[in-house]
């Protein structure tokens, strides 16, 4: 009960996983959440295992409060704590603003924003039983730039974004220290669903100043930065993590 804890959310794979990974390397029992790939998230698991800790697999939909409720009971129950979440679980709808539906917003709003607010809430619960925690959050570039098709989802990145100010502000009281990584195009089984991938990975590797596309380990290694106590005093800000193209107009 005395080992710390951490929940990544939709960490069956891509970024999730990595950072669930890294964090088990670090000691971490980790909890790993899922909506839809229960195999993937097996298999994250039995990495994380494989590592010497423990695994906590939990099926929940981030976007449903109730069901987030019922998984941090579950961790409650199971380990008692929680010292580290990471929220990055994300989908979206990827339409051009004309053919938006009303519930396309609510999917997306629901599941990257909606979930920052009400896990945070409930994570806040259980870290200031043990002297506090840290959140961390996974933005991307469409929160503060145009990118085609991207409305719903670079909308509730914003959000996300915007939460993590206001967080870091009313949760510091309890020593949670809350900040996000905002990342350019990593091509993860996600960027499948983008209608212009090809292009768009394309264009990527060609303006990017750093040379190349940025990485899973990129993103994922400025998480753990953020989670680490060197970065105690960075509160409420979004690392941005390009290589460099979001300083090209």
């Amino acid at each position: 009960m005395n080992n710390k804890v951490a929940l990544v959310t939709g960490s069956s794979r891509g970024i999730g996983r990595k950072i669930a990974i890294m964090l088990a390397e670090k000691g971490y029992d980790i909890v790993v959440n899922y909506a839809r790939s229960k195999k993937g998230a097996l298999e994250t698991a039995e990495q994380v295992e494989a590592l010497g800790r423990k695994a906590l697999v939990v099926r929940a939909n981030v976007g449903d409060v109730d069901k987030i409720k019922e998984m941090f009971a579950e961790i409650n129950e199971t380990f008692g704590r929680l010292d580290i979440l990471v929220n990055n679980a994300a989908s979206g709808v990827l339409r051009p603003i004309m053919d938006i539906e009303e519930s396309h917003w609510d999917w997306t709003m629901n599941i990257n924003s909606k979930a920052l607010l009400f896990c945070g809430q409930e994570a806040a619960k259980l870290m200031e039983k043990n002297n506090g925690g840290k959140i961390v959050s996974i933005s991307s570039l469409g929160s503060i730039r145009y990118l085609e098709n991207y409305t719903t989802v670079g909308v509730s990145k914003a959000a996300v974004e915007a939460l993590t100010r206001y967080l870091a502000v009313e949760l510091a009281e309890k020593n949670i220290v809350v900040n996000a990584v905002s990342g350019g195009a990593v091509d993860t089984d996600a960027l499948k669903h983008f209608p212009n991938r090809e292009e768009l990975l394309n264009d990527a590797a060609k303006r990017t100043p750093a040379g190349r596309l940025v990485e899973k380990d990129d993103i994922a290694n400025a998480v753990m930065f953020l989670l680490s106590e060197e970065a105690s005093m960075i509160r409420g800000q979004t690392i941005i993590v390009d290589g460099g193209i979001s300083l090209l107009t």
